[in-house]
């Protein structure tokens, strides 16, 4: 299947927008950031640190404004679907043997923007959402767990309303939970083009080096309309 046909039947896609060497670069920025070093795991003390990339700059911008990843979106939004994003966004970075965090739930993202500037939850959504990768992550290091094709039933199951976000998440959680799982691994550099309403969950760190992973939003054009032809309306 082609990366339109990929995205429609499970809810994401996964392409290379740079080479390893960039997200290991990004990925020391953010060594720095923070404080830590990536040679002394006295300091992993915490389940996760946040980081952020507000500027895009450097190999941050590499990753975010790469033309691969532009046609991916391209196809999967159509052209002049979505808006280009400036930045990586926020980035928690998740650390091995310390005891997890307590932020594992399933759930989809906040993807709509009330009147007042508040975010809610919506089947209407108003981005998408795109999980950036700044080092290896294999089964064990703590990869973001997607139930495949849930995107059908968090639109079944929101409607058209907007949602607060915890009952949001328990009505989405009981929908999805028939759905077969899928892991967010790979290299440096690759981004999963997640679909915005596909159930998706942090788990518990089990490898040995820390896990460095942006999650950032896309705005779309305009809020899904599922009458429309692109994968992004196609997928619910």
């Amino acid at each position: 299947m082609g990366i339109s046909d990929d995205f429609i039947a499970n809810g994401f896609v996964k392409v290379r927008a740079a080479p390893d060497e960039v997200g290991l670069a990004a990925q020391a920025l953010l060594w720095r950031q923070i404080g830590l070093s990536p040679d002394d795991p006295s300091g992993w003390t915490e389940p996760v640190r946040w980081a952020a990339d507000l500027t895009g700059e450097g190999p941050f911008g590499q990753i975010i404004s790469s033309p691969a990843l532009a046609r991916t979106l391209d196809e999967v939004c159509g052209e002049g679907g979505w808006l280009p994003s400036g930045s990586c966004g926020n980035i928690p970075i998740r650390f091995p043997k310390v005891a997890p965090a307590d932020d594992r739930g399933w759930h989809i993202d906040l993807n709509v923007m009330r009147e007042d500037g508040s975010w809610a939850v919506s089947g209407r959504p108003a981005t998408l959402l795109l999980l950036i990768l700044f080092s290896e992550v294999g089964p064990d290091d703590a990869p973001t767990r997607i139930r495949i094709g849930s995107q059908r039933d968090a639109a079944a199951a929101l409607g058209e309303g907007v949602h607060e976000h915890v009952p949001a998440s328990q009505l989405i959680e009981a929908a999805s939970a028939h759905r077969p799982l899928a892991h967010a691994t790979g290299a440096p550099g690759e981004v999963y083009v997640v679909h915005p309403l596909t159930v998706h969950a942090a788990q518990e760190h089990l490898g040995a080096r820390p896990r460095f992973m942006a999650q950032t939003p896309v705005f779309l054009s305009a809020p899904l309309d599922p009458s429309a032809d692109t994968p992004l309306a196609r997928a619910v």
